[in-house]
């Protein structure tokens, strides 16, 4: 049945694991909508779903002394083909568009995560720790999410004598995304309403409707002709990945399937007869339907199996220097992202995803950003810059970024 009880562990195949994604993101929309406060604040659905069920787990665990326990792999698949959605959806005019605010985006972001890594190493200094603690409570587990944290872990561990390495970087990630998830809606919420901000009229009179390609329906082979778009991307993507691998750089493989998206949409002749007779899926409703069934189960999926008990040792150590990343993360991104990207309704909106970004993931950013809009408007600049600096740019800085600290401190 692909459920398995042994030794006190509760363990939940990959089908289920999905089933139970699903489930747990239909039960956040459905308290998003019953609770005000969420909504208030642009709290994502799979956040207020997730928590809620890893705070029940706990609760099973401590009651009862049952490990609940899911075979993520298929999570980790659904965050592949959400980005490579963003790949396919992305063109170099849109890089054009994004133009200067892209540039200082993107300028400081870089700064930043020489900040967080330095505030990472202050603290952990305060408690005698190693160095190499505060990067694991910097830039790897915080900008860098769980993926970069388990990969540089066991470096750092080896080399650095931290032998709780692997620890400290999920714990890290693991609350780093929840303090991501309750950011960036609140932060938007409180420059929008204190400087009076408003959509940009161009994104407000801007609708789908009078686009042919937008109102059309989704039917079977369209859906067919997105996936399989998206599996041709993450191909050449897994390929890209391996290159890169052998050179001695290290990309968690949904950058170089998201690079692989935006490579082929842009050299892919908009009229190139293909197999399924349909256009390249670039912004299509199917591609549009799969990105948010991807984030919002993927999402769902991660903070549902967070192991809520297994951090209570480190409680201390991690919850200062999250503490100190958190009141860091929320003066950078009020006092200077907000300024420099504009101090209008567009830079409200991408305080929102630098929110997610800084303390979380690219995902976190994304669902902060649609919560933002689904409540106060749209923000077509936002929806540009955001994902390109923090899904593609940004990983390919921290790759480097990290090992200079390392080294250096």
């Amino acid at each position: 049945m692909g459920i398995e009880f042994i030794d006190g562990i509760l363990a939940f195949n990959g089908f289920h694991a999905v089933s139970f994604g699903i489930l747990v993101l239909f039960v956040g929309k459905r308290l998003n909508q019953k609770v005000g406060f969420l909504r208030e604040f642009s709290i994502p659905e799979p956040v207020t779903g997730g928590i809620l069920f890893s705070v029940i787990f706990t609760l099973v665990y401590l009651i009862a002394d049952i490990e609940v326990t899911f075979d993520l792999y298929s999570r980790d698949v659904l965050l592949v083909y959400f980005f490579t959605t963003i790949g396919i959806n992305a063109n170099l005019k849109d890089l054009l568009k994004g133009g200067i605010p892209l540039l200082i985006l993107l300028t400081v972001t870089v700064g930043y995560i020489f900040v967080q890594n330095l505030t990472g190493i202050t603290i952990a200094r305060l408690f005698d720790m190693d160095s190499a603690v505060g990067v694991l409570g910097g830039s790897v587990s915080l900008i860098g999410g769980h993926g970069t944290a388990i990969a540089w872990s066991p470096r750092i561990a080896s080399d650095y004598g931290v032998e709780s390495a692997m620890e400290i970087g999920i714990a890290c990630a693991t609350f780093g995304l929840i303090l991501a998830s309750l950011m960036g809606g609140p932060i938007a919420k409180y420059l929008i309403k204190k400087h009076n901000l408003t959509p940009n009229e161009e994104d407000t009179s801007l609708s789908t409707d009078d686009d042919p390609k937008h109102n059309s329906s989704i039917d079977s082979h369209a859906f067919l002709d997105a996936i399989l778009a998206i599996h041709i991307c993450a191909f050449l993507g897994i390929i890209l990945n391996e290159v890169i691998e052998q050179a001695g750089l290290q990309l968690p493989l949904f950058v170089t399937c998201l690079f692989a998206g935006i490579i082929v949409t842009n050299i892919m002749p908009k009229k190139y007869p293909r197999i399924s007779g349909l256009e390249w899926p670039s912004r299509s409703p199917a591609i549009q339907l799969i990105a948010d069934m991807s984030l919002g189960t993927f999402l769902a999926m991660s903070l549902m199996s967070m192991q809520l008990w297994a951090l209570v040792d480190l409680a201390g150590p991690i919850m200062s220097i999250l503490l100190a990343q958190f009141v860091v993360a929320i003066f950078i991104n009020i006092f200077i992202v907000f300024k420099v990207m504009g101090k209008n309704y567009d830079a409200a909106v991408i305080c929102s995803g630098f929110g997610g970004i800084s303390l979380g993931s690219t995902p976190t950013a994304m669902a902060n950003m649609s919560a933002v809009s689904k409540r106060y408007g749209t923000s077509t600049l936002a929806f540009i810059v955001v994902p390109l600096v923090c899904a593609f740019f940004i990983d390919l800085a921290n790759a480097l970024i990290i090992p200079f600290f390392l080294s250096s401190f």
